[in-house]
């Protein structure tokens, strides 16, 4: 009996060695991974990862250190340099004006967005001008998320828009970047002149979208009625912006906006940083809104804050853990006039 007791603790007792062995080789080799993985990342022969990983660091000022840690500023530089967008706006090529039937449709088409790392949300707006910027009412205290930008101002759909800095790490939207547009008024500027061109998302008042760089001047010349400030351009006159490389801004998740030659509009989300979807490049963004149609596109602000509003309900997973981020714009789909609410 005794021999019978001791055999079964001694079986225990090598019972728990064991789970505690294997408990200390699984820390062991998650420590390892993690050491080790940033230096096969950046010092590596998968030039793929490297200028991803690259691109994504460099995208944000807190993370530039990483990419330095392993190579010098001439080689990070090289690796920028090989993933390119050509910049629109200083004389290389105008924007074309498009010209639209009078004809108007309420329809609006959702689509499934499936790449091999990433899922997302096209919505396809067939009136034009349905579009219009919207923004909070807490600028420039605080921004607003895009599904209380759309319930307030009465819209079908929205995505967000312009970007904002994020003073003291709060991340609270309410300092946009550049300018914002709404109803033909300058909400917000904080541009030293009239004249300074930055990157524009903007629609006229025929509901022709405005890419590239541009100054509140120029618009006003344009008659622009809703716009923001991002970039980059992703597809100029029906040329793609980016013919090598990925864009240079890593993966993450993307927020776009596009438009046809014959006047529909195109709303795109990638959703990003999770397990089932990892985020896209520019370069997927692009090449998704060109075989959807797109003569004009461009790029707008991403990460935590991409998120599409549809039919009063958000559709699709913002990345962030604590769900919609706060913004300070919006592009937005209004019911318009004569359509059934």
């Amino acid at each position: 009996m005794f021999r019978l007791v001791t055999d079964i603790v001694g079986r225990r007792i090598a019972k728990k060695g064991f789970w505690k062995t294997a408990a200390l080789f699984f820390l062991f080799q998650m420590l390892f991974v993690s050491m080790t993985l940033p230096a096969i990342i950046f010092l590596g022969p998968f030039d793929n990862i490297k200028s991803i990983a690259v691109g994504a660091s460099h995208r944000t000022l807190s993370h530039q250190y990483i990419a330095r840690l392993f190579l010098s500023d001439e080689a990070i530089n090289e690796i920028l340099r090989e993933n390119t967008v050509w910049d629109y706006g200083f004389g290389e090529e105008k924007i074309q004006v498009l010209r639209f039937d009078s004809k108007r449709s309420d329809k609006i088409e959702v689509y499934n967005i499936k790449g091999i790392d990433f899922n997302g949300k096209l919505m396809v707006v067939h009136d034009p001008a349905r579009i219009a910027a919207a923004y909070s009412d807490k600028l420039p205290e605080a921004g607003q998320t895009v599904s209380a930008l759309a319930k307030e101002n009465n819209a079908v759909g929205a995505i967000n828009a312009g970007g904002f800095q994020d003073n003291s790490l709060t991340g609270t939207g309410g300092s946009p970047m550049g300018f914002i547009i709404s109803g033909g008024r300058v909400i917000y500027s904080q541009l030293e002149s009239e004249k300074e061109r930055i990157d524009t998302a903007a629609f006229t008042k025929d509901g022709m979208l405005i890419v590239g760089k541009h100054s509140l001047e120029q618009l006003k010349e344009y008659g622009v009625k809703e716009a923001v400030s991002f970039g980059p351009p992703l597809i100029v006159n029906g040329k793609p912006s980016i013919s090598q490389g990925d864009g240079g801004w890593g993966i993450a998740p993307r927020t776009a906006i596009g438009q046809r030659e014959t006047g529909e509009v195109l709303l795109l989300t990638v959703d990003g940083r999770s397990a089932s979807t990892f985020g896209a490049t520019l370069r997927d963004i692009q090449d998704i809104l060109l075989t959807y149609g797109a003569v004009n596109a461009v790029n707008l602000d991403g990460g935590s804050s991409t998120t599409m509003f549809f039919n009063g309900r958000v559709i699709n997973t913002p990345s962030d853990r604590l769900g919609e981020r706060a913004v300070p714009s919006a592009f937005i789909v209004t019911w318009g006039e004569g359509y059934d609410r």
